[in-house]
């Protein structure tokens, strides 16, 4: 049995710790916003376009439902969201930004903007790296999807 790769040759490894970096990047500018870094996540989604449901968060966010409603109640009870019954559709939970959601979102601006400048690299680079990040996990999903289609 050949040996494993290297941890640090493994790109799943250099995800995984870029990842983490992130977060501890982020982490002390979204704690002086009380926020965590999935209800930011939550909030992104919000402020790309509000009064989405809690199936469509989920999706956006790659998370199950049943994650995202505990998130989305914890938001609320902090006041920069309301949930609300869909009227046309009652099973439908829409998430609402209050006043005060909305305006965290210029609160928050600066947080990628800190990202950027920690990282030493261009916003061109950086650009560069996030498409490919995005082409490779797009890669995965349709490889998910046609070993389910097949398997």
């Amino acid at each position: 049995m050949p040996a494993p790769w290297p941890l640090d040759d493994q790109l799943c490894f250099a995800f995984y710790t870029a990842n983490m970096a992130i977060q501890r990047t982020y982490k002390p500018l979204l704690d002086q916003l009380g926020l965590t870094y999935p209800q930011y996540l939550a909030l992104h989604v919000l402020w790309e376009e509000d009064r989405r449901t809690i199936g469509t968060i989920a999706r956006r966010l790659a998370l199950e439902s049943s994650t995202v409603t505990p998130l989305v109640k914890r938001l609320e009870s902090g006041g920069l969201v309301v949930r609300e019954r869909d009227p046309q559709d009652e099973r439908q939970v829409r998430v609402r930004l209050t006043p005060a959601g909305w305006d965290l979102r210029e609160r928050c601006s600066c947080i990628g903007e800190e990202l950027v400048a920690r990282s030493g690299m261009t916003l061109e680079t950086l650009s560069e790296l996030q498409g490919k990040v995005r082409a490779f996990r797009l890669a995965l999903e349709r490889s998910d999807g046609d070993a389910e289609r097949t398997g």
